[in-house]
């Protein structure tokens, strides 16, 4: 498949770890929130102006392009905060901002700061990318389109030659996995309605997600829902349908995951890239699609649908609460020392057993994701069959280990 540019993978970046697990996956760029303005404040530890600069400052390090997410309904008491950020972020030379609220569209075009339309926008249709483009490089359409719709969209953007500020046609940006809100373009008002917490302020509190009981109001009657979380959709997923998606048009896949841990953000990236890849190489194949589905399957996810890209009219839901992962993560220790002349980091073992031949995992905000089988096992010293809690296992690692970085041990996941 030919194509002027190569479609731009854009991972999530709730934390440093997950900044790093992209680093390693191949993304081309990354997305992250500051403070209270973005619409994970709630279910992740956002990061801080301050951390802005290191943001920016590890992008630029390895070629990718950061952007910075403020796209929360914004609030009278807001703006002194939101104007601290912005210059903040213009200082240190942000990509772009991801924005849909009129007042910090406002500030960045004053600013000279470039921006992209967030999805809370719901962008539907090609007028609609016409009054944007005054403002933005890039649009986020809609995740409720049919890939034809997108197709029409991105045909029209180049029969009428729409140009953002940078001169360019506008770009689009379209979501091709993770989580899915049943609200159109996530504006959902239940949590605010409910708790007082507000989904377009980041404060959901996912009463979407639980099981319900219907109450006939006549009778009294009531009935447990069965079977499905009717209001909690299963999670995008388009690696079986991305060739489609490229041959709409798109220059940009957003994977969604800023509350989601390393082990989600590498492994997803680290697919769509490779599937992104064999579509522009001819090399594209079912069989393959599956493979790194099946991948992908392991790390977080409420089950896979294609969401309504091809023209369904229901959403798919999910059938169990939490996660459907085939495999999970349990927390058996941290990082205590690192062995630089030798490249082995120390690390003691503060809860469960460790065995030889299980399969571990390091995050942290140096090294990322870092995954691996240990066929021997160094314990205090020495090699042993199993690791206990009060131990120190000691393996070969290629950054500083700190006290920052947390092992795990893999292990399937039961849900029965």
């Amino acid at each position: 498949m030919k194509k002027a540019q190569q479609a731009e993978i854009l991972a999530p970046a709730g934390s440093f770890e997950s900044l790093q697990a992209a680093v390693q996956a191949g993304a081309d760029a990354v997305y992250f929130g500051v403070e209270q303005l973005n619409m994970r404040t709630r279910s992740s530890k956002s990061f801080e102006i301050a951390d802005i600069k290191k943001v920016c400052s590890i992008c630029s390090e390895h070629g990718m392009r950061a952007y910075l997410t403020l796209n929360t309904v914004m609030y009278e008491h807001d703006m002194q905060l939101l104007k601290t950020i912005l210059k903040e972020a213009k200082k240190q030379g942000i990509d772009a901002v991801i924005a849909a609220d009129f007042s910090v569209i406002e500030y960045c075009s004053q600013l000279g700061i470039p921006l992209h339309i967030s999805t809370q926008a719901n962008i539907s249709n090609i007028e609609s990318v016409q009054f944007f483009s005054r403002y933005a490089d890039v649009v986020v359409l809609a995740r409720e389109l049919t890939l034809k719709q997108v197709e029409h969209i991105a045909k029209e953007i180049k029969r009428k030659k729409i140009k953002g500020p940078s001169g360019q046609l506008v770009k689009i940006e379209l979501f091709v996995h993770g989580a899915l809100c049943m609200a159109i373009s996530g504006k959902c008002y239940m949590s605010l309605h409910t708790q007082n917490a507000s989904a377009n302020r980041g404060a959901c509190v996912q009463n979407c997600r639980r099981p319900y009981i219907v109450k006939d109001a006549e009778s009294g009657e009531e009935l447990m829902i069965d079977q499905e979380y009717i209001m909690s959709p299963k999670d995008l997923c388009t690696i079986d349908i991305l060739d489609q998606v490229i041959a709409s048009g798109v220059d940009v896949l957003k994977i969604e995951g800023r509350t989601k841990g390393a082990e989600y953000v590498q492994t997803v990236t680290k697919c769509y890239k490779e599937a992104l890849e064999s579509v522009y190489a001819g090399t594209y194949t079912p069989e393959k699609a599956a493979v790194w589905k099946a991948e992908m399957e392991k790390v977080y996810n409420r089950g896979f649908w294609e969401g309504y890209y091809l023209g369904r009219k229901l959403g798919e839901w999910t059938s169990r609460p939490g996660s459907a992962a085939t495999e999970k993560k349990i927390y058996v220790g941290k990082g205590t020392k690192y062995y630089p002349k030798i490249g082995v980091g120390e690390f003691l073992i503060e809860s469960g057993t460790l065995k030889a031949g299980d399969t571990l995992m390091v995050t942290g905000p140096a090294c990322g994701m870092v995954r691996e089988k240990m066929e021997r096992l160094f314990v205090n010293g020495a090699e042993a069959e199993a690791a206990v809690k009060g131990d120190k296992l000691t393996f070969p690692f290629a950054t500083k280990v700190t006290a920052s970085d947390k092992l795990y041990k893999i292990v399937a996941a039961d849900h029965e």
